[in-house]
This record gives structure tokens, sequence and C-alpha cells, in this order.
């Protein structure tokens, strides 16, 4: 009423005042149509249609929409129903083309979001299209797999554990299968306890190993079951690690040593199972394991035992190796009791992560072990027992206990590729950045993400010791010595180069500590170590580890005697020319030692790096360098490596070529010698050219590979591709330090091979580092978001999320150092935060990302750090539901949730998880 009055009133005065000229409004004919007629309830003629109808107390009978988008939409609508036809017909032609059945229910999501169904209805229809394809393909696995994964939120945690156990049932022989149902089985919250894992983990390989037996006549073994089931066997160690039973995995890489290597010659030929019946006497006896002093293995002890037995010599008392113990394990009273509580766990878990054993000659017996849970019963390891028959296999074996224990593996790797997210749980590899003294060899090392066994306390721990503990460091010793008499001599020189690379790691680790004291006590025990190596006589002869024994003396500041070094091994080997991958590695990190220490000591000559890869290049004898090189021995030189690397790169890469795999795994060091050789020699843009065309040699040999058996050596390939990609944007970063140089190059040199290598977390060090020059964040961020969407692998959001913390810690340290009322140097970016937590939500979204302990440990300590308490909380909570057996995420919940302490440890008591230190015990502990 009151707008017709105010319409009224308004005409009226309109109508009695004539001098008041107003220009008429005239609609355009589009909006002429939707214009309602002049009424009494619009006598300015200004409402639409809609409105007028309104006013009189009408409706519409349909209010349309524009009609573009109603086209738009019939348009889109016509095309998704072309599409789904022709699905239709694709399928009624193919009914057991399974990857078009697959792709038709992923083409379901899209479809159906745009009817706006909800979730619920889009499950259903796409269960309804599994089902028609499990019809059509009974005996597909993938179909099953995903009917599974579609039913996770339609079904009760019972129901679809029923039909996991139905479907691995059905097809026993497929690892693939097998590795889906323990990742279900073990990240499943509300059925989850470690024991029952554990006994999926042993009933997995007890039935894989009955599959490749032939015992089970039903399922013939599929190929690479071998490979498959020492793969699933290290999972289930990494597990037990994860979850804080140590001691359980220690004994399981024990007892499958010595059920590998010294397996009496009379049981080789009877099936798995009942070779386990027969070790479990040997585990039971006392006989110490491999690892322990006095180990003489499985088939001496049965030999022995249809003698009569051993006759056990009574051994002194040797109270100078036992480990000292502190009096009180508490270290400040006047903390809180929960602080307590962690620094005591923690300790114990750097220290008795060891399976304990009664000294007998002491007159120990089981009953007088304090924590029952470091004794390990053979009903948790026998079931997991499998037969390890190849050299290359029984090698990895031995490789990946002893990365287990904290040795540098292979390219720092570890051998389990296939479950690499669930391995992540080190935050040093996101930290560790390249050293500023050392641009070219800081990546000699690289760091692995995953934690060393006694290592694993909570994520913001800082105190990470140089190696493990006096006893853990004598069981390594004893592992080393025992396992180098099993294996061929080509085999043992691997394992003692690793070796040497362990001590040259903990020199390492004390260097980045700052600690003088520490660093000089272990540089003398790793020196010592390795001439006691050297002077065996297998080794005397061996480059390698002359090589890491030089690089050794020039980390701990003996340039001239890591000289000497140098030159007696070049001495000994330079005549082996560029065919030799050990000799040109050797000079490729002694060249590029002299051009780091060229660049600190502010001298520019690098003739002698020059004259080291020249001699390398003439392949005749060596002598030390005593001048300037002979320009005309330069171009020979240059001349040989072209020839050389011709060989490794020949201009045609075909699967007929049987010795390319080789070849190409081999080629790393020469590149880096010749490409350090022409950027000394000639400048940065023959260097970089010298790289581009060996990565591209390497991508066309990648893709031929996929084609012929590259499957089974593309692992080597890549390590190989990353090496000189690495060299390639070390390089490149060290030229634009030191000269003028266009920083877009390096940075389209990184883009290019990450986009290749998206897992490489030395070339994502090497991206951060250099776009932190850009101070371009937009650029990087787009970048990260187009290659997280097409790999498997968690790395790339790791990395971005490591780059906007580094962002916003730079920003909040700027805005905190400002006095009150001075400008800002910068502006805030005050949307950091939710940038973050959308880049942790994205990443934990992920099928690969879920079950990532690392990513969920950062989530919460974000959460926590950036104030957001209650909702880390919840974070906590989630992540429980994706990765519940990691120990390190409840004593991170205890770090930044004090007042409840008491639940954690509850839950981990539920749970089964290793709790070392009973809150009743700290309370005994503080009464002492």
């Amino acid at each position: 009423s009151f707008v017709i009055f105010s319409a009224l009133f308004l005409r009226k005065k309109l109508s009695g005042s004539s001098p008041i000229q107003f220009k008429p409004v005239i609609f355009s004919e589009q909006g002429s149509s939707t214009q309602a007629p002049v009424s009494w309830v619009n006598p300015l003629g200004i409402y639409d249609r809609g409105t007028s109808l309104w006013l009189e107390g009408k409706g519409q009978l349909e209010v349309k929409g524009d009609q573009q988008d109603v086209e738009a939409q019939g348009s889109s609508s016509t095309l998704l129903s072309a599409r789904v036809e022709e699905f239709n017909r694709k399928l009624r032609e193919n009914p057991t083309d399974t990857q078009l059945w697959l792709d038709f229910i992923h083409f379901q999501v899209g479809l159906l979001t745009g009817n706006k169904m909800s979730l619920r209805a889009v499950l259903e229809k796409k269960l309804s299209i599994v089902d028609r394809a499990v019809e059509s393909n009974p005996a597909n696995v993938d179909l099953k797999l995903e009917k599974l994964h579609l039913c996770k939120e339609l079904w009760e945690p019972a129901t679809l554990q029923k039909e996991w156990k139905k479907l691995v049932f059905i097809h026993p022989n497929s690892a693939p299968l097998w590795r889906k149902y323990l990742l279900f089985t073990q990240s499943l919250f509300s059925t989850f306890s470690v024991s029952k894992v554990n006994s999926v983990f042993g009933k997995c390989l007890s039935t894989l190993s009955a599959v490749q037996d032939g015992s089970m006549v039903s399922h013939p073994p599929l190929p690479g079951t071998q490979e498959e089931l020492l793969d699933i066997f290290l999972q289930q160690c990494h597990f037990l690690r994860q979850a804080g039973h140590t001691e359980k995995a220690v004994c399981l890489f024990q007892a499958l040593l010595d059920f590998t290597f010294f397996k009496p010659d009379s049981v080789k030929d009877l099936p798995t199972r009942q070779q386990v019946d027969f070790f479990e006497p040997f585990w039971d006896s006392g006989e110490p394991r491999v690892g322990e002093r006095g180990a003489r293995g499985w088939k001496a002890w049965m030999l022995q035992q249809e003698r009569g037995g051993w006759v056990i010599p009574s051994e002194p008392d040797d109270d100078d190796d036992e480990e000292e113990q502190d009096d009180s394990e508490i270290k400040d009273k006047t903390w809180p009791k929960w602080k307590i509580w962690l620094d005591v766990e923690a300790s114990r878990e750097a220290n008795h992560w060891l399976p304990w054993r009664p000294d007998k000659t002491k007159g120990q017996s089981e009953e007088d072990c304090e924590d029952p849970d470091r004794q390990v019963l053979f009903d948790d390891i026998g079931p997991s027992m499998i037969r390890v028959d190849r050299p290359d296999l029984q090698l990895q074996l031995i490789l990946s206990f002893l990365q287990f224990l904290g040795l540098p593996g292979p390219s720092g790797k570890f051998s389990t590729t296939s479950s690499s997210n669930i391995l992540l749980d080190d935050l040093t590899f996101l930290e560790e950045g390249p050293d500023p003294e050392r641009p070219l060899t800081s990546y000699d090392l690289p760091m692995a993400g995953i934690c060393a066994v006694g290592h694993m306390t909570f994520l913001s721990d800082c105190r990470r010791q140089a190696g493990l503990c006096k006893a853990g460091e004598e069981f390594l010793q004893n592992v080393l010595q025992q396992t180098l008499q099993l294996i061929s001599a080509q085999d043992q020189a691997a394992i003692t180069l690793c070796w040497l690379q362990y001590e040259k790691l903990k020199v390492l680790r004390c260097l980045r500590s700052g600690n003088k004291r520490r660093l000089k006590s272990q540089g003398k025990r790793s020196k010592r170590l390795a001439k006691r190596l050297l002077k065996e006589p297998d080794n005397r002869s061996s480059l390698a580890l002359w090589r890491e024994y030089a690089h050794l003396e020039w980390l701990l500041g003996n340039l001239e005697e890591a000289r000497k070094v140098f030159d007696t091994a070049l001495g000994m080997g330079v005549t082996r020319g560029l065919n030799d991958p050990v000799l040109c590695n050797l000079c490729f990190l002694y060249a590029q030692l002299e051009v780091e220490q060229a660049l600190n000591s502010g001298t520019v000559p690098t003739s002698k790096a020059v004259y080291i890869l020249t001699k390398l290049a003439e392949g005749a004898a060596y002598t030390p360098f005593s001048g300037q090189s002979n320009p005309v021995t330069v171009l020979k030189a240059r001349k040989a490596y072209e020839q050389a690397l011709l060989s490794f790169l020949p201009e045609q890469i075909t699967g007929s070529n049987a010795r390319a795999p080789k070849k190409l795994h081999r080629m790393s060091s020469l590149v880096g010698c010749f490409g350090l050789f022409q950027y000394l020699t000639m400048g940065i843009d023959a260097a970089d050219a010298l790289y581009n065309r060996a990565i591209q040699k390497l991508i066309s040999w990648n893709l031929n590979s996929e084609v012929t058996d590259g499957s089974l050596r593309r692992p080597k390939v890549f390590a190989d591709w990353e090496s000189v990609a690495v060299q390639h944007v070390s390089l490149l970063r060290h030229h634009a330090n030191t000269s003028v140089f266009p920083l877009s190059r390096l940075r389209l040199a990184l883009t290019d091979v990450l986009s290749l290598l998206p897992s490489s977390a030395s070339l994502w060090q090497l991206y951060l580092q250099t776009e932190n020059r850009y101070h371009s964040a937009g650029r990087a961020r787009r970048f990260f978001h187009s290659v997280a969407k097409k790999t498997d692998s968690v790395v790339p959001y790791l990395f971005a999320i490591t780059a906007e913390q580094r962002l916003k810690q730079m920003l909040d340290s700027v805005q905190r150092s400002r006095l009150p009322g001075e400008a800002l140097p910068t502006l805030p970016n005050n949307g950091l935060s939710n940038r973050i937590r959308c880049l942790f939500e994205n990443a934990t979204a992920t099928e690969h990302g879920a079950h990532c302990p690392l990513l969920w440990r950062m989530y919460l300590n974000f959460m926590v750090c950036d104030g957001n308490a209650e909702r880390g909380s919840g974070i906590f909570y989630k992540a429980l539901q994706a990765v519940p057996w990691v120990k390190g995420l409840y004593m991170d919940a205890v770090q930044l949730f004090p007042e409840r302490v008491q639940e954690f440890l509850d839950l981990m008591t539920e749970k089964e998880l290793r709790l070392r230190v009973p809150m009743e015990e700290v309370d005994i502990l503080l009464e002492d």
C-alpha cells in the first residue's frame, strides 16, 4: 500500500508543477520484452513483469532464466548424452574392455555433478555401472577393487572388511591386490591394532610363498612375485618401525637373513612352510643371531645339534663394553610430567630398539626382562619368512637392512619404491638444502626422507644424533662383518662402499650441528675405519673407497692430505680412462672440490680442475699438478670426451640395443666430467648444450624402454637421469651466483626436468632456492599445481607447502621486527595461512597423499603453531583415520596438546602401539 500511495502522490505532484521538465526514460527493445505495461501498481512503467505481478498479488507460472544459459545448458546436455551413448555403444561391442569400463565409471563424476545430484546418488550410479562391468568380467581384479573403493562411503567397516577378505581369498596370487588390502587394513581406524595388521602381513607373505612354491596348485604364480614378496616384507618392517615396534622389525630382518644365507642343505628342497618349521627350534634355542656377538648361523647350529650340541667356553666378562646407564633417566624433575614422559620415551626409543636376549653367561632368564615387549616370539616373525633365492634380491635384502639402520643406500633411496609415500616420515629431506660453501658437491649423499631406526620421535625434534647408540653401532658393525662373508666380491664392494659412506654421513651431520668437539672425535673414528678397510687386500685397488676416504679428509679440513689420497688413487687407476665409471666419478668429485675451494678462497684460476679432467681423458700415467695445462692436451681431451660420450649415447637407441641400459646407467659420471671440463675451458653455453643433449637422450631411452624390457631397469635409468639433471642445474646455479647469467635459463632447465622427475627432492630444493631469487610466488604456485596434478608422488605437495611456509615465516619476521608506527617494507600477505591450509587439504585428499605420515604431521604442527589449536585437534583425529599406526603422530599430539597426554597414551595402548614408558612408571621415577 505504501508503494501504491507513493506512486499516486508522485504522479499528482508532477501534473501540478508544469515548469519542471523531465526527459522521458526510453527502454531498449531488448529490455522492453521484460517490462510490464503501465498500470495502477506500475504508474511509471519501471517495474518488470515479475514485480508487477507480485504487487498485484499474483504469481508467475514459470520464471525462465536467461535464454543463452538455457541454450548453453541444452547444448552441454546434448554433448554429454552423445558421450554417454558412445560409451554404451562401445561397451555393447566390447564388454570385456576393462579400461573402457573404468573410464565410463570415472566419467560419471562430471556427468552427475553437472546435474547437481547428491554424493550418495553419484556413488550409487557408479556402483550400478561397476556391477554391470564385474558381471561381464568376473575374473578382473581392477573392477572389483574399484567397487570396494566406491563402497567405502556406503558400507559399514565390518561389511567392507568381509568383502576384502573374500576378494583376496578368490585371488590369493595377486601381490598388488594384497598390497592394497594391507593398506586398507592398516588405515581402517575403527578395527586397527598392530597385532591384527602384523598377522595380515604374515598371512599375505605365507600365502604368496605357497603360490611361489607351487604348494597352492589352484593359482599359478604371477610374473614378479619374488620381487613383490621382498617388497611387502620390507613394508612390514617399516610398518612396525613407524608403530614403535622396532624390536620386532629388527628380528624380522635377523630371521630372514639367517633363513636366506644360513639354510642347511637338508631343507633347501622343502616347501617354505616346512623350512619354517625346521627354523623354529633354532630361533628358540637362544643361539646368537645375525648382528649379535658370536653368531654362527642356522646351518652351523643344526649341524652341531646332530653331533651333540656346542661346547660353550666360559667367556670373560667385558664390563667395558657395556653401555653406561645414567643413574636417573629424568633430566630435570621440575619439568611438567608430559615433558618428562616425552623426553624419557624419546631417549628409550633411541637406545632400546634392539631385541632383548637373556645373557646365559650371567645366569639371566626371560623373566629378568623388565619390558616384555623387548622380547620377540617366533609367532611374530615365523609367518613372514619367505624365500629369497636370486643374488640381486639377496643383495637388496642386505642393503635394505643396512638402510633401515641408517646407512645411505644407492642414490639415497630406499628399495621399496612402490610404497614410498607411506614411508615418508623424516622432515630433514625438506629442510636440508644445498650448502652455500659446497654448491656442486652438496648432493653427494641425498636424504631419503625416511627416519632410521631409533630416530623417529616428534617432528620438531632438533636433537638428531650423528649415528646410533653405542650398542646399536656395535650391532651394525657385526651385521656388516657377518654379511660381507656371504656374498660375491662385487656385492661385497657395494656394501663396503655403503659402510664408508655412512661414516662420511656422520661427519656431515657433525659439521651441520657445529659441535667441533664431536666432529673431532667422530673424524678420528671414521678415518681409522677408512684406513682399516683400505688395508684389506680386496679393497686396496677400489677407487670407490679411495674416493670416499679422500672426501672424508676434505670434509674434515685436511685439504693437503685429501689431495694426496686423490693423487694416489689416480696414480693407480687413471690409465683405465673414460670407460671406467668409478674412475670418472672420482675425478669428477676431485675437480668439483677444487672449483669450490677456489671459489671459497677467492681465487679465480681453476687450472687444477682442468688438469685433473684432462689427465682422465688422456688415460696416461698420472703425475700431480705442477702448473698450467698444455692447450694441445686440452684439445685432445675434448676430442676424447666427445668420442667416449658418443659410444655411451648412440645417435639411435633401439630396443635391439641390448647393452644400452647398462651403458646409460654408467653414464652420469662421464657426462659430469665432460660438462665441468666444457664449463672450465669453453664456458657455460658449451656445458649447457652438452647436458641438454645428454638429458634428451635419456628421455628418448626412457620412452623406448617402456615398450621393451625397461620396466625392470627403469629405476636405474631414473637414478642416472636424476644425477645428470642435478649436476646440470647445480652447475648453472653456481655460474649464476658467480657471474652475470639470466636466471630464466636456470629456471627453464629446472621446470623442464621437474616435469619429468617430480619425485626428486634434490631438484625441488634447487627450484625453491631459485624461485626465492625471483620473489614471484605466483609463478611457483602455478608450476607446483601443474606438476602435482600429473604424478602419484606426494613430494611436489610437500615442497609447495614448504615454500609457502618459508614465505610466511619471512613475512612474519618482517612484521615482528618493525618498530611501532614504522611503515612496512613489504606488503603483508594475510591469505598465506589459508593458502597453506588449502594445500594441506588438497594433498591429504589425494589417494597418494592420504596415507603419508609426514604430510599429516606437518599439517597438525602447522595448524597448532598458527594459533588454531581447536582445528588442529580436529586434524589430529582426521589423521588417525588415515595413518593410525604412526607413533610419531601421537607424540606430536602430546607435545602440542599436553593437557590431554593421558588420553593419547590410552589411545596408543588401545591400538597396541609401542609404549616404552607408561605414565605410572614416570610417577615411580619421580619418587626415586
